[in-house]
């Protein structure tokens, strides 16, 4: 008995597996579905009330699949509930804004190639707590490792610069 339950639970914990790993790629489910018929929801109920089920028919010994099943259901219902609740909070997370060109602007950085008077070089910044490598123009040459103050951006991945004492 203990070999269906444990059958079942593995049901559970390969709906949830392709759900996370390509139900977004392939649309597996629908992404939108919200309650107790979720996929998160669903996958959360089979492996609860799998395992459970085993985990009681291997304690009590039992031949018979009234008492394991009863014990899934159990563990099965708030397992299906708390899935729905953590996706559902996972969903509707709270994100910051992606950076855009105009963040660039004011930030500090380091000149990581060095920039000739005419020409480009290469300055590393932070932006977004990450750090991002830019092309950099400026007026005048600025050797490697000055520091620079980004004061255009011409483009998401070019941006003009000065020396600062920052």
């Amino acid at each position: 008995m203990e070999t269906i339950f444990l059958v079942i639970g593995g049901v559970g914990v390969v709906v949830l597996a392709v759900s996370v790993l390509i139900g977004d790629l392939f649309h597996f489910g629908h992404p939108d579905a919200d309650g107790p018929f979720s996929l998160p929801a669903v996958a959360g109920f089979i492996g609860a009330f799998g395992f459970a089920g085993a985990a009681v028919s291997a304690l009590t010994g039992s031949g018979g699949p009234l008492v394991p099943a009863v014990a899934g259901l159990v563990a099965a219902v708030p397992t299906a509930w708390i899935a729905t609740r953590l996706a559902r909070m996972a969903m509707n997370m709270r994100t910051d804004a992606t950076p855009s060109q105009r963040d660039m602007i004011g930030t500090t950085g380091v000149v990581v190639t060095p920039i000739s008077g005419n020409g480009f070089g290469e300055v590393r910044i932070s932006l977004g707590g990450q750090p991002v490598k830019l092309s950099a123009r400026a007026d005048r040459p600025i050797p490697l490792g000055a520091r620079v103050l980004v004061v255009e951006t011409t483009s998401p991945t070019s941006v003009i610069v000065e020396e600062t004492a920052l």
